[in-house]
């Protein structure tokens, strides 16, 4: 399996997505968030705005991310990290878009469908989406904690 297909299987096979996110002094801050991903260039999710990674995000819009399998027995896990830039999505075009992203997803998973009317109008959640600028994952071949740069 070449380092591309291991990213991709990750990102393929994950329900789950670390944020890194900071606020406005440069205080850290971490969550866990069920995503939907398109083309490994974008991650969706959603989200209440009032929450402190949201907050984050609207302050700071470049986050951390690292998707990984926390069953893997330690040492012979794998995960994708990255580096991104992230935001609301407000365009009507591309909440349509993203929202089909996350619902495929939630319906493959046997969720019931997401429609714009859920992160919209008078709706508690908003869409957010993550540019993905950077993908890397630990290289198999080192026996150290060394990250090689990969293109999913």
């Amino acid at each position: 399996m070449t380092n591309v297909d291991l990213a991709r299987s990750i990102l393929d096979d994950s329900s789950y997505v670390v944020l890194a996110t900071a606020d406005a002094t440069g205080m850290p801050w971490a969550s866990p968030v069920w995503f939907a991903q398109e083309d490994y260039r974008e991650l969706f999710w959603v989200s209440f705005p009032g929450a402190r990674h949201s907050q984050n995000i609207a302050a700071r819009p470049q986050i951390g991310m690292v998707v990984f399998d926390s069953t893997a027995t330690p040492g012979a896990g794998q995960a994708v990290y990255m580096r991104a830039d992230c935001e609301q999505v407000q365009d009507p075009t591309s909440l349509a878009s993203g929202m089909a992203v996350f619902s495929r997803k939630a319906e493959r998973q046997g969720m019931p469908a997401w429609g714009t009317e859920r992160v919209s109008g008078e709706a508690r959640l908003r869409l957010y989406r993550a540019r993905v600028r950077e993908h890397s994952i630990l290289d198999p071949d080192s026996p150290y904690d060394e990250r090689v740069d990969v293109r999913p």
